[in-house]
């Protein structure tokens, strides 16, 4: 943790602004008790019926606004990867000429990450939200539209031991990033004030609050996901690096339909998959 400095004004630096939780999910009281929203995804190849968790009432909320304005109708499926996940969500998908690369169309927010790990994990079948990387993105905020479905495959318990420990490092970062934004008003004013005394004050300060509540992460996989990963499948070393919002409830094999299309450049399908329509089928209460 000597460079825990640097790493602080890193992460401030490259800090990028996401949509606040006062512009989504106003109405959130109570959540836990609400039913759960179905959504009916109306695809080329079938018909995919998924629900959204109560738990994270930013993309609960964001996902029902934009199924009922239909932003979804039309869209492609424009990035499967067979054995992994089926991704769409790229407004620019609707009227997108063959070949023509996508991935970057969106409704110009991002929604603040919603973790809720590890209850949620990215089992086969899960719901989650695409995102820019790290770099961009440090505090792993969600793309405004785009989303996609697990695929994955199923590991002997050998490499979920493997990725277990990757995991470990992950949360350890998550945990770092967590308290550098807590903190950053005052990391940037020690930082401006030029004086090394109270920098490296800061510093020791952080660094025991880091040390504290390493203790209380949850680093390890759980008895559910080790039994998941190792029979359904999944994708594992996504857990905690992407919001899981959801999980499909009916229609996995048009899911795996759209896995095993052929696929072109940029892991686009050849022929066009779409979602003909999205609708909501129970709406919360």
């Amino acid at each position: 943790m000597k460079k825990l400095r640097f790493l602080i004004i890193g992460l401030l630096l490259c800090f990028a602004a996401s949509m606040t939780a006062q512009d989504l999910g106003k109405n959130t009281e109570n959540m836990k008790e609400l039913a759960q929203t179905r959504v009916e995804l109306k695809t080329t190849l079938g018909n995919i019926v998924v629900a959204l968790y109560n738990e994270t009432p930013l993309h609960r909320d964001n996902f029902i606004k934009l199924v009922k304005q239909g932003y979804y109708d039309g869209v492609l499926f424009h990035r499967v990867i067979k054995d992994f996940m089926i991704q769409t969500g790229d407004g620019n998908s609707k009227m997108a000429t063959a070949g023509q690369m996508l991935g970057d169309g969106d409704p110009g927010y991002t929604i603040p990450a919603e973790f809720v790990y590890p209850k949620y994990f990215h089992k086969r079948g899960a719901l989650a939200a695409a995102r820019t990387g790290d770099q961009v993105n440090p505090l792993r905020a969600s793309s405004g539209s785009q989303f996609y479905i697990v695929t994955g495959q199923t590991y002997d318990s050998a490499r979920v031991s493997m990725m277990e420990q990757r995991l470990m490092q992950n949360r350890k970062q998550d945990l770092f990033n967590k308290i550098a934004m807590a903190n950053r008003e005052r990391i940037m004013a020690a930082r401006t004030s030029g004086d090394p005394a109270a920098m490296q004050a800061l510093e020791k300060e952080l660094t025991a609050q880091y040390e504290q509540e390493l203790q209380s992460e949850t680093l390890l996989f759980t008895p559910e996901q080790r039994q998941a990963y190792t029979t359904v499948g999944g994708t594992p070393h996504l857990d905690g690096q992407y919001t899981v919002f959801g999980e499909v409830l009916q229609g996995m094999d048009v899911v795996d339909k759209i896995q095993n299309v052929a696929t072109g450049a940029n892991d686009r399908p050849i022929d066009d998959v779409k979602i003909i329509k999205a609708e909501i089928i129970e709406p919360a209460q």
